[in-house]
């Protein structure tokens, strides 16, 4: 808990806040800004979050806590280790000082997700500024208070779009007990197979990367469940294996070299079979998010039809020509959806415009 005088300051700042967004100019809400890249090219004035930070709640035993979003995920990393607790999603860091606001406003999720859950799945409340200077409040801190509950995680993954994050509240979890990392040979086929098949056995798989006719799991939780696992499973130790998911996380694995080519992601139904597609892929999250390094020029809406063809979608995550649109088209139902949302939340058109969808 903070003190009066922290408290006053932390006043201090949203009422700085509140004056930016009043004087009515388009704004760019931006933490550390080690997401820049992603979505579509941010536009607006500079609206620096980071001043708004620190802890404000932390139970250990309620596996909650509540913090502001310019707070570094390293500070909330640091006072879960004490409790050996953890962010179950492991959201990316991208090598910076990721801030709080930032990791809901985008939504990314790490190598664990397909086993404990997204971003909004840990949400359990959030206070909104809006473009009235108003604080919304929605939720709770405690996993029995439901009100607004949807509302707080629909911020997770808008980027900012529906207004500035002012603070959220996140369940944690504890750190498994044990943990294997281990690897096998195995074609692309093969390894969908195997991980559809494990997906449906009382297994701790939580979670798993092939590229290169190489598949690596990540073997987590009781001790005894863990053996036993490695015992039906097979394979071989990775010695390395917490710097493998690591590098994975915050994609500094070789797969993902150069940036500054296109880098593709397609979210499939797991059971979906290989995509005959040009160039080189690693498959995460037991077979529903592939990344796609095109050997050269690639037609986006070829490789979205691809996806949806099998019941998927298509975003660029990262380099090439953004002009293709960042993410897969919208529905026209769904777009309504959207458009409803900004209206309600935005109405004029504030906040990071045109970082989600150019046209919203």
């Amino acid at each position: 808990m903070q003190d009066h005088a922290q408290q006053q300051d932390m006043s201090a700042v949203l009422a700085s806040f509140r004056e930016r967004i009043l004087q009515g100019r388009p704004l760019q809400i931006r933490g550390a800004g080690t997401k820049d890249w992603y979505g579509q090219a941010p536009r607006g004035e500079v609206l620096d979050t980071r001043a708004y930070s620190g802890i404000i709640d932390y139970e250990p035993t309620e596996l909650v806590i509540t913090a502001r979003c310019g707070t570094p995920l390293s500070e909330i990393d640091a006072a879960l280790a004490q409790h050996n607790q953890m962010l179950a999603w492991e959201p990316p860091r991208f090598g910076g000082a990721a801030t709080v606001g930032g990791m809901v406003a985008a939504g990314l999720s790490g190598p664990a997700r397909a086993s404990a859950g997204a971003v909004r799945d840990f949400v359990l409340g959030a206070v909104l500024m809006d473009a009235q200077g108003e604080e919304l409040h929605f939720g709770g801190q405690v996993m029995k208070n439901v009100a607004g509950y949807d509302i707080s995680r629909l911020l997770a993954g808008s980027l900012g779009t529906l207004g500035l994050i002012l603070q959220v509240s996140l369940k944690v979890l504890p750190r498994p007990f044990a943990s294997s990392t281990r690897v096998f040979e195995i074609n692309q086929e093969g390894a969908l197979r195997l991980l559809n098949q494990s997906a449906g056995q009382p297994l701790p798989l939580v979670a798993s990367a092939w590229t290169s006719d190489v598949l690596t799991i990540r073997l987590s939780g009781a001790q005894a469940a863990v053996d036993a696992a490695i015992k039906k499973l097979g394979g071989t130790e990775l010695a390395n294996g917490d710097d493998f998911w690591s590098d994975l996380r915050e994609q500094s694995h070789a797969f993902f070299a150069q940036p500054e080519q296109p880098l593709w992601r397609l979210s499939l139904p797991s059971v979906a079979p290989p995509l005959d597609l040009p160039g080189r892929q690693l498959i995460e999250w037991g077979g529903a998010q592939r990344w796609l390094r095109p050997d050269g020029a690639v037609d986006a809406a070829t490789l979205r039809a691809a996806a949806q063809s099998v019941g998927g979608h298509a975003s660029l995550h990262r380099g090439g020509d953004k002009a293709v649109g960042v993410f897969h088209p919208l529905s026209a139902s769904v777009e309504k959806i959207h458009r409803q949302l900004k209206q309600q939340f935005d109405p004029r058109g504030l906040f990071n415009p045109g970082r989600l969808y150019a046209s919203l």
